[in-house]
């Protein structure tokens, strides 16, 4: 195989064979193809596109390339939930205990973080101890002990796409919608599940910020998904300001048990609601939303969530007390607070410019190789539309030293606009799945 000519043919916009998908991603995986010349044909790909054969190949062949969750033995019915991604999204975090309480299986396989995005693996190993690199067969005990494990990409599964995940993050091919869904899908195929649910995100702070591109995105993903029988549902959410309040691995962390709490933030509960109700929903576990929602509801106010949570934390090796001590996490050196410089209305929260921010304080990585700092992040209780006056605190930033604080604190100043009067967008548009789309 001729690696150049391939990324040659697709740059100038034909499409690669089904086979050459194939032969191209085994070699890719056992090193015959170099990250450079991967990183050549990814941008191709970003700019050229894939048609549907070479995207369902693609798929195919990230999915051949490892093994596979078997769950045979297991008398739950099984189901996940993935995020495209945004900032503050810890909705895995409470969505994971919440629905494995209610009798579903969720062998829930996450990510890092990607480009100014938080990854859930990251804010789950803030947790002391806490180990997400399970085997297939250690999440598959654990899934049927316990009813939920929480866990990274292992070698076994999907090995092309480990690889190409972290190439993505770090060579500037991360929004393309092609990209994203073999990515994901080819995760979430060989989890051995009964239904998938998708939060795909819109807005500045989401990979695909417009609506249009976030429908098909999620209409592209649901494809692949129905036509290798896992049926998948997708909500369109809000990310044109970060979710919840809190901004960080650790912060998020807290806010999540706060929420398994009964505690948690409006905005960051309906849309953990939304998608868990979509959930049982979709695997027979409810007959109707509002059973599923009462479900749910039921799981966090007698408790039973956050002790699953505490559960899965100590299965994994990490300390269960976090749960009822969320000082055990990590602590940030400096803390301080932001306050307004005016009176007037919040009118906009920049989620790119914060998860940038976050990375800046360490908090994300720039490189392959980088270590994330799980104390550091920000605390924004204010939304879009809150009236303000001069010198109110706004958010709080937790950073390492004077020094980033000082970054923060401007980063912040960018971020987040006061003016007259502001609209903010619904929480959750559109409700796709198989049959269309219709507005939520």
């Amino acid at each position: 195989m001729v690696i150049p000519s391939l990324i040659q043919h697709k740059r100038d916009g034909h499409a690669l064979q089904p086979d050459e998908w194939s032969r191209l991603i085994r070699d890719y995986t056992e090193g015959r193809v170099p990250d450079y010349q991967m990183s050549a044909l990814l941008m191709a790909v970003v700019f050229r596109g894939l048609s549907a054969e070479e995207l369902g190949a693609l798929t195919d062949a990230m999915l051949a390339s490892g093994d596979r969750l078997r769950f045979d033995q297991n008398d739950r019915l099984v189901a996940d939930k993935h995020s495209t991604g945004g900032i503050g999204d810890k909705v895995s975090l409470l969505l994971a205990p919440m629905v494995a309480s209610c009798g579903v299986a969720v062998p829930m396989m996450s990510g890092r973080g990607l480009g100014h995005t938080g990854g859930t693996l990251d804010k789950l190993e803030s947790i002391p101890g806490f180990r997400t690199n399970l085997s297939l067969r250690e999440a598959e005990a654990q899934v049927q002990r316990i009813g939920c494990a929480m866990l990274g990409q292992t070698p076994e599964i999907a090995p092309a796409d480990k690889r190409l995940y972290a190439l993505r993050d770090v060579t500037g091919t991360v929004e393309s919608i092609p990209l994203i869904s073999a990515s994901i899908m080819s995760k979430k195929l060989a989890e051995g599940l009964n239904g998938l649910v998708l939060d795909v995100k819109t807005g500045s702070g989401a990979f695909m910020p417009e609506t249009a591109q976030a429908l098909e995105l999620a209409k592209t993903m649901i494809g692949l998904g129905q036509d290798r029988g896992c049926p998948t549902v997708a909500l369109l959410t809000a990310m044109d300001r970060p979710l919840g309040r809190s901004c960080g691995n650790a912060l998020e962390v807290e806010e999540a048990i706060q929420g398994l709490r009964g505690e948690g933030p409006d905005d960051l509960m309906t849309v953990t609601y939304a998608l868990g109700v979509e959930m049982l929903l979709l695997v027979g576990a409810a007959g109707d939303p509002a059973e599923a929602r009462r479900k749910l509801q039921d799981s966090v106010s007698s408790g039973r969530a956050l002790e699953t949570f505490g559960r899965i934390i100590e299965a994994q090796g990490g300390d269960p007390r976090v749960v009822e001590s969320p000082d055990l996490l990590p602590q940030a050196n400096e803390v301080e607070v932001f306050r307004a410089g005016r009176d007037g209305v919040v009118t906009h929260i920049e989620p790119r410019r914060i998860g940038r921010a976050i990375v800046e304080l360490g908090g994300g990585r720039r490189t392959i190789e980088d270590a994330v700092d799980p104390s550091v992040g920000f605390v924004i209780p204010v939304k879009p539309g809150d009236s303000v006056a001069e010198g109110e605190p706004l958010a709080s930033v937790f950073a390492r030293d004077r020094d980033d604080l000082t970054r923060a604190m401007k980063a912040l100043d960018d971020a987040i606009t006061i003016g007259t009067s502001a609209t903010p967008t619904p929480l959750i548009t559109h409700r796709v799945t198989a049959g269309g789309v219709k507005a939520f």
